[in-house]
């Protein structure tokens, strides 16, 4: 089944996601910066392990926050060549929804807030 949105529906839902990416880039900032400092701190073999674990999820976060918005904004560039073509009452018009790119973001944030947990706990140990 193909649900319609409007076009001013999905360009907001469009323009929340890559709000919520930046911020997501920018906490991973702030977590690297966490784990900075217990490795400063500490030089123990368990809590080496642990870092490295946590800069490869880094890493991978932020590859995926990257997809994310490339695909974002190639469906935002799909939006916008229907308007070009068809100007008149865009205002008005719908669009299949873009359910796969809603399910990507939902399972993102799924993951990225495992992510933070896992690293509360790790820092609540180590600092």
């Amino acid at each position: 089944m193909n649900t319609q949105k409007h076009l001013s529906e999905l360009h907001a839902e469009h323009k929340e996601w890559l709000n919520k990416l930046s911020f997501y880039k920018d906490d991973l900032t702030v977590m690297q910066s966490r784990l900075d400092e217990i490795a400063a701190k500490n030089s123990s073999k368990d809590a080496l392990v642990m870092i490295e674990h946590f800069q490869n999820q880094f890493k991978i976060q932020n590859e995926q926050i990257d997809i994310l918005k490339h695909d974002i904004n190639q469906h935002t560039t799909n939006i916008e060549a229907s308007i070009s073509k068809n100007p008149i009452a865009s205002d008005h018009r719908t669009m299949e929804d873009h359910t796969p790119e809603r399910d990507k973001m939902e399972r993102f944030e799924e993951l990225f807030a495992s992510l933070r947990k896992e690293l509360l706990g790790f820092l609540s140990k180590w600092m």
